[in-house]
């Protein structure tokens, strides 16, 4: 009785080795692409973070802006004070957001540079 082979097609046993190989090499290549994308959307999460922290800070003037016009909207003065309180604290969150923004693209070239 003739013995069964365990692969009906010999040519696929012999390119074996080749295709293990061929698939670690398919591999390494495949690595820095990945840790180039994950620190681009590392950026990107940040810059978004970032985002939503400034419409958070908006929110708040929102709401302190309505409640100016509730205790204080008979008196110009004191309306006045309130708006540019929350004037100034908007400013600061911009200001905040523009520095993030500056540093964004150098906290990029840091992470690819890691990742290199």
């Amino acid at each position: 009785m003739a013995s069964a082979t365990p692969n009906p097609n010999p040519a696929i046993g012999l390119s074996q080795p080749l295709m293990e190989w061929w698939a670690q090499q398919w591999v390494q290549g495949i690595t820095p692409m990945t840790r180039l994308q994950l620190a681009w959307m590392e950026s990107l999460t940040d810059m978004m973070q970032q985002e939503a922290r400034f419409f958070a800070a908006l929110s708040a003037a929102g709401e302190q802006l309505g409640k100016c016009y509730e205790t204080h909207g008979t008196d110009p003065e004191k309306m006045k004070e309130c708006y540019e309180e929350i004037a100034r604290e908007v400013a600061d969150q911009h200001m905040q957001r523009l520095k993030q923004v500056a540093t964004l693209p150098h906290e990029f070239r840091r992470r690819i540079w890691e990742e290199l």
